[in-house]
């Protein structure tokens, strides 16, 4: 089991060559979610629980990506799927519930992620997963994996819906826990639920989730760790309150594909805020071919790049899921976000292309 971790974690090649799958079945899960479910190809898709897929499929006659995380565990589904939220006005995602069939086949990237752990038979730790909305998808494969593989941990899962009609996964929750009445606990808050509710209700707050976390802590055998995942609101809160009980960073970690600093770094940029940023010449290496590119003020180093038609990695294009990573050989970039790269990434020369704008005229990135 370790050397297979050790090798997820390690691959970095061919980060931006696509594996076709074909749908196998599409469940609805609610009013605005569906649960889209792939036939393993050949050789089987490797993934972590946490991680997430990239689909690439041509919309509006243009090639798009989006990142879903995968709602399934290697260790328990034989099939790897996804859950897709409708967002308003969200080309890809309302293409996803709307036209996505059975027999359908989709270009995917290989998985990504550090939203995961390593398992182990002999661990005792308390699982403390915090989730909102879509938040669940990847909760899902985390929780799975660990009543499969640590049968001495224990999990306790803060999830908050809008209402009753809109949790996500209800029913596989409900057979987990009835499955583990020992080990799984789980909250169910409701931030508008309907007359007929009687759990916990209202928004998730600071009081509300620092009450929920005293109340689920165990004796001191059980090592915490906490995943979040869910709108912003929800994980700041969360992580506010964790810091503010000394939970150690190295124990909180937390899942998102959007980022404000970078957002609007962006909106900056295009409108010509560019905080010294200047029109730059920049090396790229991909596959071991060299390219010249300009990157002016407006663009990222990924944006420049694939204007120029050169086949760059990427993805979330938030500097969030690491697609887009390259090592920085020379000159300095001033990246728009960073929380996707780890200290000792960083320590190590690795920057994210798509949220990277160059400070000097040296830069030189290689995309390993």
């Amino acid at each position: 089991m370790f050397n297979f971790f050790k090798k997820k974690k390690e691959e970095v090649k061919k980060k931006n060559s696509f594996i076709p799958l074909k749908v196998r079945e599409v469940i609805r899960e609610t009013p605005d979610t569906v649960s889209i479910y792939f036939e393993q190809p050949e050789p089987f898709l490797e993934y972590l629980p946490g991680q997430f897929l990239t689909l690439v499929m041509d919309l509006g006659g243009k090639e798009q990506r989006r990142s879903y995380s995968l709602c399934t565990s290697p260790y328990v589904d034989p099939f790897p799927g996804i859950a897709v939220k409708r967002v308003e006005g969200g080309l890809f995602s309302n293409h996803l519930n709307d036209h996505i069939f059975p027999g359908k086949t989709i270009n995917v990237m290989t998985p990504l992620g550090n939203f995961t752990t390593e398992f182990h038979s002999k661990n005792q730790r308390h699982f403390i997963l915090v989730a909102g909305g879509s938040g669940i998808t990847p909760i899902m494969g985390i929780m799975k994996s660990v009543l499969v593989n640590e049968p001495n941990s224990i999990i306790t899962l803060i999830y908050s819906s809008r209402n009753e009609e809109q949790i996500i996964f209800k029913k596989p929750l409900e057979m987990l826990q009835k499955g583990n009445p020992d080990r799984l606990k789980i909250i169910h808050n409701l931030s508008q639920p309907s007359g007929e509710w009687t759990g916990p209700k209202g928004r998730l707050n600071a009081d509300t989730f620092r009450e929920y976390v005293s109340n689920a802590e165990y004796e001191q055998r059980y090592e915490e760790i906490y995943f979040l995942c869910g709108p912003d609101g929800i994980m700041e809160t969360a992580k506010s309150v964790l810091q503010d009980i000394g939970v150690p960073e190295d124990r909180v970690h937390h899942e998102s594909f959007f980022s404000a600093s970078a957002q609007l770094a962006h909106d900056n940029a295009l409108a010509g805020i560019n905080s010294g940023v200047l029109t730059r010449d920049v090396k790229i290496q991909v596959e071991g071919e060299e390219f010249d590119v300009t990157v002016t003020p407006d663009k990222t180093v990924l944006e420049a790049g694939l204007d120029q038609g050169i086949n760059m990695p990427y993805s979330c294009q938030s500097g969030l899921c690491t697609a887009c990573r390259g090592r920085l050989l020379s000159g300095e970039v001033k990246m728009d976000e960073d929380a996707g790269l780890s200290e000792k990434e960083k320590a190590a020369g690795y920057v994210l292309c798509c949220v990277s704008r160059p400070m000097t005229d040296d830069v030189k990135i290689t995309i390993e």
